[in-house]
């Protein structure tokens, strides 16, 4: 399959094999379509935009809360019924890893009282940090 035969100068002719290498590209392919969906934490919303936003390096992976546009609020995927049930979540979640920080990302267009019942409701569920995310300039 690698080398054939060259005629009667009894020359060998040397070509590449390029399926397995098409093999591979396609397998990771794959592996990346089906990856890549599952990196964004949380609930999609729209952050806000803000220019003096620090992007914060504790090494620790937070508990990411969501609140959408209209008012829901999820702890990571799962949703939660209020402001009591989002308490209850984030307990469960720093019982199983204590000191994990918390962070929010509430849609754009929130009023600030709107997501001040979540950060309370955070706040008293015993969580060490809580961070607001939002969209920088070199994040569009």
């Amino acid at each position: 399959m690698g080398m054939g035969g060259g005629g009667s100068g009894g020359s060998t002719k040397s070509d590449i094999n390029i399926t397995p290498l098409v093999d591979v590209v396609l397998v990771l392919l794959i592996i990346f379509m089906v990856v890549t969906p599952e990196l964004q934490r949380g609930k999609e919303v729209s952050l806000p935009n803000a220019s003096t936003a620090k992007r914060r390096e504790d090494g620790g992976d937070p508990v990411v809360v969501s609140v959408t546009a209209k008012k829901e609020i999820f702890v990571e995927q799962e949703p939660a019924a209020d402001e009591a049930a989002l308490t209850d979540q984030i307990k469960q979640a720093l019982t199983a890893q204590p000191g994990r920080a918390v962070l929010i990302k509430g849609d754009q267009k929130l009023h600030y009282g709107d997501v001040k019942g979540v950060i309370a409701a955070i706040r008293n569920a015993g969580a060490p940090s809580v961070s607001l995310a939002a969209a920088t300039e070199e994040g569009k």
